[in-house]
């Protein structure tokens, strides 16, 4: 008798083979389950509370996965598609994950049979370039010379996106926002140069866009109400300094044997602070901003002078400040002369504004406004940090418009082109791929189901509409929400980039050949028998 050879620690978790295949899909199909229902305009949201008992409503894909912290080692591949289909386009996040399960769920039976999954995966490949190329071809380009044009459709996509939020009845006071911060931007569109304050109270058409930066007041000492808040044409100062007194107990040890001395060093800390305060004040600065605080002498210095100053002033705060109105953060207050007067800001108006409970700075009629700041309204907390990601998921659609301006119609439309196309391929290939692309056209058809389902339609009916439709060839048929039809969702503006649909079937189709080609999965269990460093430290056993 051979001995039996021991590889693998004692408690070590095997499983391998088919079923194990199949139990990874089966993992996939539950995650899917769980933001089933948020899809589309008639959407559900979700309430999610976390272990600290922060209670989070969404309907956004990616923000329940994040939130559901899913421990499962291949449905985690779900959650980690969703996060790239938000940070690479915004929206579609739970389109992707659908889709993904879909996949895996018409590949099930084919494992079922004993049909080897790298069989599987190289159909699967082979479909998904062939959808992308589909998409290539029937995506309808806009002109970007017209600028009336352009705004259309940004606004149109921006309203298709909306359409499935929170915020779905004002989407066309959004849309145009969206539109707006957007356009302000330089060609590189940088996403953190639009900033977002959240005021609650209110309602949420009161929301505003500002065409340069707003922020909320900053703490401030005693003589700061003291001091003007609206100037026309300021100077800008944009600090990194410290403008206090410190307690010499917290930086410093200093030894004296009279109390001449000790005084000669106050004498000489409060020198220093008046001297960096006075060489503001002759530089001709009217307004200071800085990242450090700014203590109550600075503050009663500047208010007898009639100029206005905030401290603390948040790091992303400051850096849209500069890039608004122009200067540079400063470290030193020395060589402030005429020369170096480039050094400063300025802007048309600033002012500072009560909006509800709260007062804000705005800096208005920036010379180098490439940044806006949405100041956003509304009742609860939760609904307004969802109004938040649903404008970030916007505001990335809009970008990825501006960049790429190459459309499809929602609504389910170009899923079921797709379907029809791949499904009329298949017939033409011989083999065991047929069979694999026919099922993987059909698992197009869950995103107009589920549309249908979750709007509460007879979605074998309006899938059978479609079916005919497309066999038609009117392309951009999809599924009408409002009137439990079909239409052509190209008249109906229900416009979606063409590269959202692009990333969301690749990443889908890469998840699921992913998931196929695990077959073993090994968990190595947590030694109890190894003591832990800090129980070692402890004299623990």
């Amino acid at each position: 008798m051979k001995p039996m050879i021991v590889v693998l620690k004692d408690g070590t978790d095997s499983s391998q083979g088919k079923s194990q295949v199949i139990s990874n899909i089966s993992a996939c199909q539950a995650v899917a389950e769980c933001i089933r229902t948020t899809l589309g305009p008639r959407g559900m949201d979700k309430l999610i509370v976390d272990s600290r008992g922060k209670a989070t409503i969404s309907n956004d894909g990616a923000t329940i996965l994040k939130l559901l912290e899913i421990i499962h080692p291949a449905a985690r591949t779900l959650v980690d598609i969703a996060k790239s289909q938000d940070a690479e386009v915004g929206d579609g996040t739970t389109s992707v994950v659908l889709l993904a399960a879909e996949i895996l769920k018409s590949t099930k039976t084919f494992i079922d049979d004993g049909m080897h999954p790298t069989i599987i995966i190289r159909a699967i490949r082979k479909a998904t370039a062939l959808a992308t190329k589909k998409i290539k071809e029937i995506s309808i380009n806009v002109k970007k010379d017209d600028a009336k044009e352009q705004r259309l459709l940004l606004e149109k996509c921006a309203r298709t996106t909306l359409s499935s939020k929170l915020i779905a009845r004002q989407r066309e006071f959004f849309s145009k926002m969206v539109v707006d911060s957007v356009l302000m931007l330089d060609e590189l569109l940088p996403l953190n140069m639009i900033g977002m304050k959240k005021i609650t109270g209110g309602s949420l058409e009161e929301s505003r866009l500002v065409a340069g930066v707003a922020f909320k007041k900053t703490f401030s000492y005693a003589g700061f109400e003291m001091q003007q808040k609206k100037y026309s044409q300021p100077k800008i100062a944009l600090l990194n300094i410290e403008l206090e007194l410190k307690a010499e107990r917290d930086n410093a040890e200093v030894r004296l044997d009279n109390v001449q001395e000790y005084q000669k060093i106050v004498d000489a800390e409060w020198s220093i602070l008046y001297d960096k305060l006075e060489k503001l004040h002759k530089a001709g600065v009217t307004v200071v901003l800085s990242k450090l605080p700014i203590g109550d002498v600075a503050t009663q210095f500047f208010a007898d002078r009639d100029m206005f100053c905030a401290g603390r002033v948040q790091d992303d705060d400051l850096k849209r400040t500069q890039k608004a109105c122009g200067g540079a953060i400063i470290t030193t207050v020395e060589n402030l002369d005429e020369k170096s007067q480039q050094i400063f800001g300025t802007c048309d108006l600033f002012e500072e504004t009560q909006i509800g409970s709260e007062r804000y700075n705005f800096f208005t009629g920036c010379p180098k406004a490439k940044t806006t700041t949405m100041i956003l309204r509304g009742g609860a907390e939760q609904f307004i940090d969802e109004v938040e990601r649903s404008l970030h998921d916007a505001i990335m659609i809009v970008r990825r418009a501006v960049k790429n301006d190459a459309i499809v119609a929602g609504g389910g439309a170009i899923e079921m082109a797709l379907s029809r196309s791949l499904r009329d391929y298949s017939r033409t290939v011989p083999g065991k791929e047929q069979m694999i692309i026919a099922a993987y056209a059909k698992a197009f058809e869950i995103i107009p189901r589920q549309l249908c389902e979750n709007a509460g339609f007879d979605a074998t009916n309006i899938l059978n509409k479609l079916r005919q439709k497309h066999a038609e060839n009117n392309i951009w048929y999809g599924v009408d929400i409002t009137q439990e039809d079909v239409t052509d969702n190209f008249i109906a503006a229900v416009w979606e980039p063409a590269i959202v649909k692009i990333n969301a079937i690749t990443a889908a189709s890469e998840a699921a050949c992913l998931i196929l080609s695990v077959d073993e999965t090994i968990k190595v269990p947590k030694s109890s028998s190894e003591i832990s460093n800090a129980a070692k430290a402890m004299n623990m056993d």
